[in-house]
């Protein structure tokens, strides 16, 4: 996954940063996405997590949802992706269908991807 969301950044045509602090984690430290791709004046977060088998990870989706929409808000970044990869999710399909914005005001600008949907728009420069 660290391989593969740089290269198809590359790919789109994207100029990227890696690992990049954007500020404060609602009052709990320092929030780092995986990276900041930009095309033109346009920037967006992505921030991912891997789950090979069952664990809390899925559990901590609703928070960095959360952060990364405070963040979309600062009026810095245009939208921001959350890529889930490896085969551990439980919820995935639940995470991916865009059903978790119905709990969670101010999420319209953060989308839940699987990292095979996200290398495909990011290759063909559509984030």
């Amino acid at each position: 996954m660290e391989e593969m969301i740089p290269a198809s950044l590359k790919r789109g045509g994207y100029d990227y940063k890696s690992r990049v602090k954007i500020g404060q984690r609602l009052g709990c430290g320092s929030h780092y996405v995986d990276a900041i791709a930009q095309k033109g004046a346009r920037k967006i977060l992505i921030s991912s997590k891997w789950q090979q088998s069952a664990g809390t990870a899925e559990q901590k989706i609703p928070f960095e949802v959360i952060c990364l929409a405070e963040a979309v808000e600062t009026g810095d970044y245009e939208k921001a992706y959350l890529v889930l990869g490896g085969e551990g999710w439980t919820l995935r399909n639940f995470y991916t269908s865009g059903a978790l914005s119905k709990y969670l005001r101010g999420s319209e600008n953060v989308e839940i991807v699987t990292l095979e949907n996200f290398v495909a728009k990011a290759n063909r420069g559509l984030l």
